[in-house]
């Protein structure tokens, strides 16, 4: 069991109703995720969606989003990368992606992820979702990325806004003070900048789950792979993002592709970290299945290369939910490389 009381096969349960469309049912009707909210926009749709792969809630928020969904890293935060960067957007589009992911921090000072993204927003962003972050804990701070990252995108709101990479304690005690960022993020929601409210972390379930009791997000974006029950489980803030019907979003999944038998780390003479890379045991599909047999609205996965979105794509169209002795077998398979598919989370 959980430390919410809510075991194994209850998630489990939950996820295979995710996958039948049960817990749309339950949530699409719901309009505003916090008392006051009115959106002021019509939700993004991009009529391919449906037809490329299934849909799930996003909690509260009404929006239907395909299971996989383009993350800002990988080649879309790369320097001067517009080359490879521009079209792999524009291509996950085409292909009924509609939620992207991206963030103030990637890409550097240059913050190239946003500024990749902007220029097919200005065109086609009714299409997607459009989620950043900041990861400064103060308001003013907070609010400056805000406006950098509006003008980068080419867009006069985002659909989510997240505390980026909350980490301890601390930093929710940052953001809850006076003067903190949750003060930018009530602000920038009433005056129109931002329509929803996340949470985002990959260190500790803990504080994660301390965030989301001090204030209702909207989403939570957790770190979570088949790895995960070797080390400081998420499940226990899994079952709380469910129980508090928020929009569930899965990062890590591949572990920085650690996790999969392409994996090529360098000989192990030639490393010189504690850790010890070895090649991974995982395909790409036993790495998103798994993620996805979970109650989780969707899974963000950044892409290198064209070939990677469309293999993405097609395990997101024909995905089937693996049953609980699977996931146990695959589980047992991600073991032997648990130390290297969970380097972010806290020690």
């Amino acid at each position: 069991m959980t430390n919410s009381g809510i075991g194994r096969r209850e998630l489990f349960q939950w996820g295979a109703a995710a996958a039948a469309g049960i817990l749309v049912s339950k949530l699409e009707a719901a309009e505003a995720p916090t008392p006051g909210f009115r959106a002021p926009l019509p939700q993004p749709q991009n009529p391919r969606t449906a037809l490329a792969m299934p849909t799930r809630n996003l909690g509260r928020t009404g929006h239907l989003v395909g299971i996989f969904s383009l993350g800002g890293q990988a080649s879309i935060e790369k320097p001067n990368n517009e080359a490879i960067a521009i079209p792999l957007i524009e291509r996950a589009l085409d292909l009924g992606v509609n939620y992207i992911d991206t963030s103030a921090r990637y890409g550097g000072e240059g913050r190239w992820s946003e500024r990749h993204l902007g220029p097919v927003m200005k065109r086609r962003r009714n299409e997607v979702f459009l989620a950043s972050k900041t990861h400064d804990r103060t308001r003013d701070g907070s609010l400056r990325h805000l406006d950098i990252s509006l003008k980068l995108l080419e867009t006069d709101h985002l659909d989510l806004w997240q505390l980026h990479n909350m980490q301890t304690l601390e930093d929710v005690e940052k953001v809850c003070a006076k003067g903190g960022a949750l003060e930018a993020f009530l602000k920038a929601r009433e005056q129109g900048l931002v329509r929803y409210l996340g949470i985002t972390g990959h260190a500790d379930p803990d504080v994660l789950m301390e965030g989301i009791r001090r204030f209702p997000f909207d989403t939570v974006l957790m770190a979570f792979n088949a790895a995960d029950p070797q080390h400081l489980s998420f499940r226990k803030l899994l079952a709380l993002a469910v129980e508090k019907e928020m929009g569930i979003i899965g990062m890590k999944v591949p572990a920085r592709s650690r996790l999969l038998t392409t994996f090529q780390p360098p000989p192990l003479d030639q490393q010189t970290a504690p850790l010890k890379l070895v090649p991974g045991t995982l395909s790409m599909q036993e790495a998103m299945r798994y993620v996805l047999s979970f109650p989780f609205s969707t899974v963000i996965i950044g892409c290198d290369t064209l070939a990677q979105l469309q293999e993405n794509v097609a395990i997101a169209r024909n995905f089937l939910p693996f049953n609980e002795t699977q996931l146990a077998r695959i589980e047992a398979k991600a073991k032997p490389v648990a130390e290297q598919s969970l380097t972010f989370r806290r020690k």
